[in-house]
């Protein structure tokens, strides 16, 4: 598993120097070049770096947009339960020298509480987060592969992939380095084991039940492994 280390660094900005090139897809760079592209282009333009290569993902339609919304509804509805959890939403997150993904979701466990990622100078997120969200849908032939091994090989404790195309929840979990897949259990319910408590209905979540959804997480909430984990993040806490 690559470390992120200390001297992981942005680019420095060029001053007064020749325009630079824009981001292409396919485009071969390091996180540095590829950072220093990626603050001189529009605002609004997104762009991924994985495992070395450049990924400008197409335009969202409503089908990818709208699991994302119920997503981040479900991610925020959990950290406003779970102090000392932090929830983002298309957020940068700079992994390693080769990779600078752009997750549609991810939560941490803040900084202060023991988490694995810092903040840069910058308000940049750096460090792989303990649980990655995507929405497969124009990326899921990326999302699958190439993010995956990226995310593997970084660290993200948990790889949570919503298929949107055959309406499937792929729910992976680091182990000795390597992914495994976590299945439904009976019900048919998702459950973290990075962050108890946090329960997922695939169900509800492509028959776009945001009730539903939201009913079942609070069975999660509700959990004593939940207010165990609230526990001893309140104990990790520091000044």
């Amino acid at each position: 598993m690559s470390q992120v280390v200390e001297s992981l660094a942005l680019a420095p900005a060029p001053n007064g120097g020749a325009a630079l090139p824009p981001l292409e897809n396919g485009d071969h760079l390091g996180q540095q070049t590829f950072h220093e592209r990626y603050e001189a282009m529009p605002e609004g333009f997104k762009a991924e770096l994985i495992q070395g290569r450049v990924y400008v993902p197409s335009p969202v339609r409503r089908k990818q947009g709208r699991p994302h919304g119920l997503v981040t509804t479900w991610l925020g509805n959990y950290e406003a339960s779970t102090p000392g959890v932090e929830s983002l939403v298309d957020t940068t997150a700079i992994l390693d020298h080769e990779n600078e993904p752009q997750p549609d979701c991810f939560l941490i466990v803040r900084p202060d509480h023991g988490g694995q990622t810092h903040l840069h100078p910058d308000d940049y997120v750096v460090g792989p987060p303990e649980l990655a969200v995507e929405i497969a849908a124009s990326t899921e032939a990326y999302d699958l592969f190439e993010k995956r091994e990226a995310y593997e090989q970084t660290g993200i404790q948990e790889y949570v992939i919503v298929i949107v195309r055959s309406r499937q929840i792929r729910w992976l979990r680091l182990d000795n380095g390597r992914y495994v897949e976590i299945a439904a259990d009976e019900a048919g319910l998702f459950r973290s084991q990075v962050f108890p408590g946090l329960w997922l209905d695939g169900k509800a979540l492509f028959s776009e039940d945001t009730k539903q959804l939201l009913e079942t997480l609070g069975t999660g909430l509700a959990s004593p492994e939940h207010e165990e984990f609230v526990r001893q993040l309140g104990e990790r806490k520091t000044a």
